[in-house]
């Protein structure tokens, strides 16, 4: 099944809910959410008052799996949910064991992943490829192909690492890192999923050599001494999309108000977490049982960008790890949900067609962000943006996504899925 863009926009049946009437009386939605800081954004537009601000009371309810954040908003146990910024991609395109049609209008803003190593196999890495403790992102992938290659000879079996889920942005950007050392994702090494909370412990139980997932997850690794951090998401592309708020898009044409008062919600809650100042109270709240149950002094370091990569005290300051609201994180890019479609298509998940193309963008409902949040809270450029292009936004192999020319760009790369779906040009 395709749904078009014009498409994700009617109306349901069935699903309206009482009106909003001012300030007066409280609305309630119900939200699902993963407990990772990426979910900040929505936490503190229900802790902080934002919400209520605008009459609406958010109901969080802390989830352990993406697949059950997504079978729940797709029997509406939810309304709203914290979802992967593929998710909504794959189920317009009726990908996945259960694609129940789902849109985003506002993403949560960027950053919060990186890649963790037992530090077992990095200290082979280590050995074999002579890397320094300060090694690139891309320098760690080379070198972990120079093990692969090693053990491989020695008859070792290849290792297993952790993605959180089939279409998600950590799949994808371990994947990226993996091929931009030279290693093939489906032959060289073998991906299985982990849920983000499991990571860690996954790790340490050797069920795992490596996982890529949202903080604070890495450095909860890191600081019990079993992982090593050997590439964050700034390196691999800075603007990837991570976590957005997903809805079914029949509730959404249905509850136009009650969407409309909660992106404002929103976009003030992302304002309030950008600002530094106000992590202290952040790390606080998101440390708490109900929502991430960590360590706050963990959490306080994810928020300010330092990172203790291992347990002996190596670390690494990345500005803006976390941007909640600045430089328009907020705004669903069209050109985000077709860089996911074109790697959906480079490792085989889906095949290219027009009418692919259209049902991926759909996704991402740039005029419900614009309706809500006015004309200046959406970038200058938004249509043929070329993903990175512009400095401080690169890949971190040099490549450059035009979304006109998505198969050239899948054919661009060395190392893709045997059965890239790539269309004929009859299909054209």
């Amino acid at each position: 099944m395709t749904i078009t863009a014009s498409e994700a926009t009617k109306s349901g049946k069935g699903e309206t809910g009482p009106a909003l009437i001012g300030n007066d009386r409280q609305r309630t939605l119900r939200a699902g959410f993963i407990p990772l800081v990426d979910a900040s954004v929505l936490i503190a537009a229900a802790e902080f008052g934002f919400a209520a601000r605008e009459g609406l009371h958010l109901d969080l309810v802390k989830d352990v799996s993406w697949a059950n954040v997504r079978d729940r908003l797709a029997f509406r146990q939810f309304d709203i949910a914290h979802m992967l910024s593929p998710m909504p991609v794959a189920s317009m395109l009726d990908l996945g064991s259960n694609p129940s049609p789902t849109i985003t209008p506002f993403s949560l803003g960027r950053g919060g992943n990186a890649i963790t190593l037992s530090t077992r196999l990095f200290a082979r890495m280590r050995d074999i490829a002579g890397i320094s403790e300060t090694a690139s992102a891309l320098d760690n992938a080379k070198a972990l192909k120079t093990l692969l290659d090693d053990m491989r000879a020695r008859g070792e079996p290849a290792p297993t690492f952790g993605v959180t889920y089939p279409f998600s942005s950590h799949n994808y950007e371990f994947r990226y890192w993996l091929a931009a050392g030279g290693i093939h994702p489906d032959r060289d090494v073998k991906l299985v999923v982990v849920p983000p909370p499991l990571t860690s412990d996954a790790l340490a139980a050797g069920a795992i050599d490596g996982f890529c997932v949202g903080a604070p997850w890495n450095m909860m690794a890191s600081e019990r001494g079993i992982g090593r951090i050997v590439a964050a998401k700034q390196d691999i592309w800075p603007s990837a999309p991570e976590k957005v708020i997903g809805m079914r898009p029949d509730w959404a044409s249905s509850q136009p108000e009650a969407v409309s008062r909660l992106l404002v919600a929103l976009d003030a809650a992302a304002r309030w977490c950008d600002r530094a100042d106000n992590h202290a109270a952040l790390a606080e709240t998101l440390g708490d049982a109900k929502y991430i149950a960590a360590p706050v002094d963990i959490i306080r370091q994810v928020l300010a960008g330092r990172f203790n990569v291992d347990a002996q005290g190596n670390q690494r300051v990345i500005e803006r790890y976390f941007t909640f609201h600045d430089n328009f994180a907020n705004f669903p890019r069209k050109s985000q949900a077709l860089w996911i479609y074109s790697q959906m298509i480079r490792w085989g998940q889906a095949r290219f067609s027009k009418e692919g193309a259209q049902a991926a963008a759909s996704a991402y409902q740039c005029d419900i962000y614009r309706n809500a949040l006015g004309p200046n809270s959406v970038p200058p450029q938004t249509e043929g943006r070329i993903e990175g292009a512009s400095e401080g936004d690169r890949f971190m192999d040099g490549h450059t996504f035009d979304p006109a020319a998505i198969e050239a760009y899948v054919k661009a790369f060395a190392v893709g899925a045997v059965n890239a779906q790539l269309s004929t040009s009859e299909e054209n």
